[in-house]
């Protein structure tokens, strides 16, 4: 790659965050241009088919879609997330879509109209990190041992959501599932997830939440 790619994002997108941190593993140089969902800009709307952030921008040619952006980047450059059986690739790659069906549910919490609805999705979400706690190793750093994999790289994202949601209450999402946390804490004390979002990402989205009109805005308000 002879030139810095271009990672069109939104700062409090996930999968723009998924991205960037594949990016920086694999020490690609590569710009970020935020853009305000809310108010497309319209040479966006001309080469991004989805409408979504993430885009990466190779030269002239455009890559949507987060998955197929990480799955570019480890076509194209070393050092390989994937592990090299096809079986354990086959794996990750669904635990990864595992991953985004709990942004599905992240996104169903913090838009809940009412306390029950609330309650009843924090439930749902708990349920799917006990099935994600019940796949991890005892003792290992990462999803898969001491080696930063792919799967990582989604749940950095998706665990970060709860630095803020831990600070409004305890919802009960940790509770018996040490290693769980333990994963949690060692992605959230990575360079590559530190850096996917910025300084002041948890001020963006606690101000994203308030304006929910949701149960989490008025327990926040």
């Amino acid at each position: 790659m002879s030139a810095p790619l271009v990672l069109v994002s939104h700062p409090l997108c996930p999968y723009v965050q998924r991205a960037a941190i594949v990016l920086i593993e694999k020490g690609i140089p590569f710009h970020r241009r935020d853009i305000d969902l809310s108010n497309k800009p319209d040479w966006f709307l001309k080469i991004s088919p989805m409408g979504k952030t993430p885009l990466l921008l190779v030269g002239d040619d455009v890559i949507f879609e987060s998955a197929v952006i990480c799955e570019y980047l480890e076509d194209t450059a070393l050092p390989r997330l994937h592990p090299a059986e096809a079986l354990r690739r086959a794996e990750h790659r669904s635990w990864m879509e595992f991953g985004s069906v709990v942004l599905q549910l992240i996104a169903a919490f913090y838009n809940a109209p009412d306390e029950s609805t609330l309650r009843a999705r924090a439930a749902d979400i708990r349920s799917r990190f006990a099935r994600l706690d019940e796949a991890l190793h005892d003792g290992s750093t990462y999803f898969a041992g001491d080696r930063f994999s792919m799967v990582d790289a989604v749940f950095g994202p998706v665990f970060r959501y709860f630095d803020v949601f831990d600070q409004i209450e305890d919802f009960g999402f940790w509770q018996g599932l040490a290693r769980l946390q333990n994963w949690r804490s060692a992605l959230m004390g990575r360079r590559s997830v530190a850096m996917a979002a910025s300084p002041d990402y948890p001020l963006l989205l606690s101000a994203f939440l308030r304006g929910r009109d949701s149960a989490i805005s008025r327990r926040m308000a």
